[in-house]
């Protein structure tokens, strides 16, 4: 269970029902932060020269993320499986149904798996997130089910790196 006072999520939220898209929404985006996939979207002039982050006029600017990547040249594109909240001797993060610690982890492990390939979330392009909660907001999409009944939250990626 996360310490409630050192918790980047605020205090520990047992299953309790329904929780709001506000919440899961908060959840997810305070995991990416705390795990670093946030800074790149913030900071995008420190990325590979062959990737071009596009925002179009005809499309309203978004907080936080980008329309539109571009990948030129060569590179090596790495693609991520389902990351979930089980740290890697299996165990479950958080109590049951606790969402935010399971998020964090997720995004902890994917932080681990771009490391695997000398990568990190600045090399991220494009994120998927599955959630077996509220309904859906944004590009999140919900399922009725992920590959175990405890899990609550997964995440994949794709990422562009420059050749080796």
């Amino acid at each position: 269970m996360i310490d409630e006072a050192l918790s980047p999520l605020g205090p520990t939220r047992p299953h309790r029902g329904p929780t709001s898209r506000r919440d899961i929404l908060s959840s997810v985006v305070t995991a990416a932060a705390v795990t670093g996939a946030a800074a790149p979207a913030l900071a995008q002039g420190t990325t590979s020269p062959n990737l071009r982050f596009i925002n179009p006029s005809t499309i309203a600017k978004p907080p936080g993320y980008t329309h539109v990547i571009e990948v030129t040249g060569p590179g090596r594109t790495v693609y991520i499986a389902g990351q979930t909240g089980r740290d890697a001797t299996g165990k479950l993060a958080g109590a049951p149904g606790e969402f935010g610690a399971q998020a964090t982890q997720a995004f902890e492990n994917l932080k681990h798996a771009l490391a695997a390939v000398d990568a990190s979330f600045e090399h991220v392009v494009k994120l998927n997130n599955y959630l077996k909660a509220n309904p859906p907001a944004s590009t999140t999409v919900q399922v009725s089910k992920l590959a175990r009944d405890d899990l609550l939250f997964e995440v994949e990626a794709i990422a562009i790196l420059p050749p080796k």
